[in-house]
Protein backbone atom coordinates (compact mmCIF):
# COMPACT_ATOMS: atom_id res chain seq x y z
CA UNK A 1 0.00 0.00 0.00
CA UNK A 2 1.52 3.65 -0.95
CA UNK A 3 1.69 6.68 0.91
CA UNK A 4 0.68 9.71 1.34
CA UNK A 5 3.08 12.36 -1.03
CA UNK A 6 4.01 15.62 -0.22
CA UNK A 7 2.63 17.39 -2.96
CA UNK A 8 2.35 21.30 -1.66
CA UNK A 9 4.32 23.57 0.87
CA UNK A 10 3.29 27.48 1.65
CA UNK A 11 2.58 29.70 3.94
CA UNK A 12 -0.73 31.53 5.23
CA UNK A 13 -0.13 35.22 4.35
CA UNK A 14 -2.24 37.87 6.24
CA UNK A 15 -4.25 38.36 3.20
CA UNK A 16 -5.56 35.10 2.95
CA UNK A 17 -7.20 36.01 6.70
CA UNK A 18 -10.97 36.50 6.59
CA UNK A 19 -12.29 39.01 9.45
CA UNK A 20 -12.04 36.06 11.96
CA UNK A 21 -8.64 36.33 11.57
CA UNK A 22 -7.76 32.74 10.37
CA UNK A 23 -7.31 31.70 6.64
CA UNK A 24 -10.65 32.00 4.61
CA UNK A 25 -12.01 28.71 2.97
CA UNK A 26 -11.14 30.38 -0.64
CA UNK A 27 -7.57 29.56 -0.15
CA UNK A 28 -7.84 26.36 1.28
CA UNK A 29 -9.74 25.28 -2.09
CA UNK A 30 -6.50 27.00 -3.69
CA UNK A 31 -4.03 25.50 -1.69
CA UNK A 32 -5.93 21.83 -2.22
CA UNK A 33 -6.04 23.10 -6.14
CA UNK A 34 -1.95 23.64 -6.61
CA UNK A 35 -1.36 20.23 -4.35
CA UNK A 36 -3.91 18.60 -7.41
CA UNK A 37 -1.80 19.61 -10.21
CA UNK A 38 1.42 18.32 -8.33
CA UNK A 39 -0.54 14.42 -8.08
CA UNK A 40 -1.96 14.80 -11.75
CA UNK A 41 1.38 15.84 -12.61
CA UNK A 42 3.05 12.94 -10.86
CA UNK A 43 0.63 10.46 -12.53
CA UNK A 44 1.15 11.81 -16.29
CA UNK A 45 -2.03 14.33 -16.50
CA UNK A 46 0.82 16.98 -17.23
CA UNK A 47 -0.64 20.55 -18.93
CA UNK A 48 1.75 19.19 -21.81
CA UNK A 49 -0.09 15.96 -21.46
CA UNK A 50 -3.56 17.83 -21.40
CA UNK A 51 -3.22 20.29 -24.22
CA UNK A 52 -1.00 17.77 -26.72
CA UNK A 53 -4.23 15.79 -26.42
CA UNK A 54 -6.96 17.89 -25.97
CA UNK A 55 -8.03 16.71 -22.63
CA UNK A 56 -8.64 17.81 -19.61
CA UNK A 57 -9.53 17.00 -15.82
CA UNK A 58 -12.53 18.47 -14.31
CA UNK A 59 -13.64 18.66 -10.36
CA UNK A 60 -17.26 17.06 -9.95
CA UNK A 61 -17.30 16.26 -6.34
CA UNK A 62 -15.88 17.93 -3.35
CA UNK A 63 -15.86 17.34 0.28
CA UNK A 64 -14.03 19.58 3.20
CA UNK A 65 -13.71 19.06 6.77
CA UNK A 66 -12.25 21.75 8.34
CA UNK A 67 -10.03 20.57 11.72
CA UNK A 68 -8.74 23.31 13.14
CA UNK A 69 -7.48 27.07 12.13
CA UNK A 70 -4.61 28.26 10.26
CA UNK A 71 -3.69 31.80 11.11
CA UNK A 72 -1.16 34.05 9.40
CA UNK A 73 2.27 32.87 9.34
CA UNK A 74 1.78 29.11 9.32
CA UNK A 75 3.48 27.09 7.42
CA UNK A 76 1.24 24.30 5.61
CA UNK A 77 1.86 20.50 4.20
CA UNK A 78 -0.42 19.15 1.89
CA UNK A 79 -0.22 15.48 1.49
CA UNK A 80 -2.12 13.88 -1.16
CA UNK A 81 -3.36 9.70 -2.23
CA UNK A 82 -5.50 8.10 -4.65
CA UNK A 83 -8.50 6.68 -2.68
CA UNK A 84 -9.98 4.99 -6.04
CA UNK A 85 -9.11 5.05 -9.95
CA UNK A 86 -11.79 4.35 -12.25
CA UNK A 87 -12.18 4.44 -16.05
CA UNK A 88 -12.53 7.55 -16.30
CA UNK A 89 -12.68 9.43 -13.22
CA UNK A 90 -9.92 9.40 -9.68
CA UNK A 91 -10.64 9.95 -6.29
CA UNK A 92 -8.39 11.27 -3.84
CA UNK A 93 -7.80 12.65 -1.07
CA UNK A 94 -5.71 15.70 0.11
CA UNK A 95 -4.64 16.76 3.83
CA UNK A 96 -3.59 20.22 4.53
CA UNK A 97 -1.09 19.85 7.75
CA UNK A 98 0.54 22.67 10.44
CA UNK A 99 4.47 22.13 9.63
CA UNK A 100 4.90 23.44 13.15
CA UNK A 101 2.26 21.27 15.29
CA UNK A 102 1.99 18.18 12.56
CA UNK A 103 -1.55 18.60 13.14
CA UNK A 104 -4.27 18.25 10.28
CA UNK A 105 -6.14 21.55 9.37
CA UNK A 106 -8.11 20.11 6.59
CA UNK A 107 -9.26 17.30 4.49
CA UNK A 108 -10.56 17.30 1.19
CA UNK A 109 -11.89 14.26 -0.97
CA UNK A 110 -12.04 14.77 -4.45
CA UNK A 111 -13.68 13.23 -7.47
CA UNK A 112 -12.18 14.21 -11.38
CA UNK A 113 -13.23 13.02 -14.04
CA UNK A 114 -10.71 12.81 -17.55
CA UNK A 115 -12.35 15.05 -20.29
CA UNK A 116 -12.09 14.82 -24.20
CA UNK A 117 -11.94 19.19 -24.13
CA UNK A 118 -13.07 19.12 -27.73
CA UNK A 119 -16.58 16.55 -27.61
CA UNK A 120 -16.64 18.19 -23.56
CA UNK A 121 -17.33 14.77 -22.22
CA UNK A 122 -15.63 12.27 -19.94
CA UNK A 123 -13.16 9.95 -21.46
CA UNK A 124 -10.82 6.81 -20.54
CA UNK A 125 -7.78 7.59 -18.65
CA UNK A 126 -4.49 6.18 -20.29
CA UNK A 127 -3.36 2.93 -19.01
CA UNK A 128 -0.03 4.50 -18.17
CA UNK A 129 -2.22 6.95 -16.13
CA UNK A 130 -4.36 4.19 -14.41
CA UNK A 131 -1.24 1.84 -13.43
CA UNK A 132 0.84 4.86 -12.32
CA UNK A 133 -3.00 5.76 -10.17
CA UNK A 134 -2.85 1.99 -9.10
CA UNK A 135 0.48 2.10 -7.76
CA UNK A 136 -0.45 5.25 -5.38
CA UNK A 137 -3.84 4.05 -4.02
CA UNK A 138 -4.08 4.73 -0.60
CA UNK A 139 -6.03 3.60 2.37
CA UNK A 140 -7.49 6.70 4.58
CA UNK A 141 -10.43 7.21 7.01
CA UNK A 142 -12.17 9.70 5.57
CA UNK A 143 -13.89 11.48 8.77
CA UNK A 144 -17.47 11.46 7.31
Amino acid sequence: MATLLETYRGTVYPWHCDHVGHMNVMYYVGKFDEATWHLFNRLGLSRRYLAQNARGMAAVDQRIAYQRELLAGDVIVVRSGILEVRDKALRFVHEMIDAATDEVAAITELVAVHLDSEARKATRLPDEVKERARASVIEYALPW
